[in-house]
């Protein structure tokens, strides 16, 4: 039988590496690990979420990396 709290969810959430508080990054912990509790019925004590920050360097947007686009934008 189908036991929604018997699985483990994994999150990944990526974000660009420039300066995410760790209160901040606490706060999207919870609160994803939250929204897969009320949403899908997930136990938060099997629900793993994982925070990459990514160099701007190392991240795209329309064919050109965020760190020269940035530049530009200021």
């Amino acid at each position: 039988m189908y036991n929604p709290e018997r699985e483990m969810p994994y999150v990944n959430i990526k974000i660009t590496r420039e300066g995410a508080t760790a209160e901040q990054k606490k706060a999207l912990i919870a609160g994803v690990t939250q929204l897969l509790v009320d949403t899908l019925g997930k136990n938060p004590a099997s629900t793993f979420v994982i925070i990459d920050e990514v160099d701007t360097d190392n991240w795209g947007l329309g064919g050109r990396p965020v760190t020269e686009l940035r530049k530009e934008s200021q």
